[in-house]
């Protein structure tokens, strides 16, 4: 079995907005293009027009309907996406009974070597958040990998060094950085926003982070449309809902 590196300060990760993210699915789009291409491509896809269409995503987005806590409060349709969580202590590493699944000291980032894996999918039953896909083409595990080719990649401009994802964002519902730092910029937007791990129960301790959809308000003697949304998140009401979250995602 894999061993886990010792903790490192920095923790690349994204930070995700539930608040703003409007399902358009840019982000998985986005995800195929760039790493069907790149050092970790490709992403094969099987019958891609018939009737049982599937294949491998880095990033996957679902949608659903929540009815609120508040006493006749409308329903709330949130999207929800999902991707590798690239966790501190991931169950997927320490499965691996070659190696092939590992996690870098450097930066946090959970990586598959191809060249080790040999398909058994076990680190696929260990991951909690379904991250994990198996390419019936190569044979092998393949997931989320923070775009590392594109991060690190000198020849790109600085604005670009982010994983495509994150460039492709049309509401500015993702966001890049290090979350060991506590005075980096998705540290901070955590802090004040009061952002939530998925299933922290579990003790994997996901460096992604999710932002909560704020409450909104219902306006006295209007048709019963939300109006617009609060400053402030309305914190008693939303860990029943990432509970819910959390429960339709491991169904």
């Amino acid at each position: 079995m894999t061993t886990l590196p010792p903790p490192n300060a920095r923790k690349l990760g994204l930070v995700i907005d539930l608040d703003t993210c409007v399902g358009c699915h840019a982000c998985a789009v986005a995800c195929k293009q760039w790493n069907d291409g790149g050092a970790f491509g490709n992403l094969p896809d099987h019958d891609p027009y018939g009737k049982d269409p599937h294949g491998v995503w880095f990033n996957r987005v679902h949608s659903y309907e929540v009815t609120r806590p508040e006493p006749a409060a409308s329903p709330m349709t949130v999207h929800f996406p999902r991707s590798c969580l690239h966790c501190e202590t991931p169950a997927c590493v320490t499965v691996c009974p070659t190696g092939a699944s590992y996690k870098r000291a450097e930066d946090g980032i959970v990586l598959v070597d191809e060249d080790k894996c040999i398909g058994c999918q076990l680190c696929a039953w260990a991951c909690p958040y379904g991250a994990r896909e198996f390419s019936e083409t190569r044979g092998t595990m393949q997931k989320c990998t923070l775009c590392v080719d594109r991060i690190y990649n000198e020849t790109l401009d600085p604005l670009d060094r982010e994983p495509a994802c994150v460039q492709a964002r049309p509401t500015r519902a993702r966001h890049f950085g290090d979350l060991g730092d506590p005075h980096s910029k998705v540290s901070k937007l955590v802090a004040e926003r009061g952002g939530y791990d998925l299933m922290p129960e579990l003790g994997y301790k996901p460096v992604n982070k999710y932002l909560p959809p704020r409450a909104r308000r219902e306006q006295a003697g209007d048709t019963g449309a939300p109006a617009a949304l609060d400053d402030a998140v309305d914190t008693a009401a939303l860990p029943p809902l990432l509970r819910w979250l959390d429960r339709a995602l491991s169904r």
